[in-house]
């Protein structure tokens, strides 16, 4: 029963990832602020593969990797949604940045518990 818990937030958050991707501006079409994007998108994807590490590390539980996935997707929206109009605004980077800098304490504590895969 774990096994399959965990093989789907692996999947989701392999689905998370590429959507985050996906959404990437068409190549032709110059985005207003590349470097803002560029950084959190960057950011999202290193904070998935330290979860993904966890994961293969035994280091996160199932039900720890359930609840960081569906925080990192919901940044992912967010990423998403400053995206949408062609350019992040300071006040977005700044908020999605925040919001990074928590999921990435989140990470830290939650693999770093007394709990671990059994």
């Amino acid at each position: 029963m774990n096994l399959r818990r965990l093989s789907a937030a692996l999947i989701g958050s392999l689905v998370a990832g590429a959507a985050l991707f996906a959404q990437a501006p068409q190549p032709g079409t110059q985005t207003v602020t590349p470097k803002r994007e560029a950084r959190a998108e960057k950011r999202a994807e290193k904070q998935q593969q330290r979860i993904a590490q966890g994961v293969a590390s035994g280091q996160l539980t199932p039900k720890e990797t359930a609840r960081l996935e569906r925080q990192e997707g919901r940044i992912n929206k967010d990423i998403a949604k400053a995206e949408a109009d062609g350019k992040i605004t300071k006040k977005e980077a700044t908020k999605i940045e925040a919001e990074q800098n928590r999921e990435s304490r989140r990470i830290k504590r939650q693999k770093h518990d007394a709990q671990t895969r059994k």
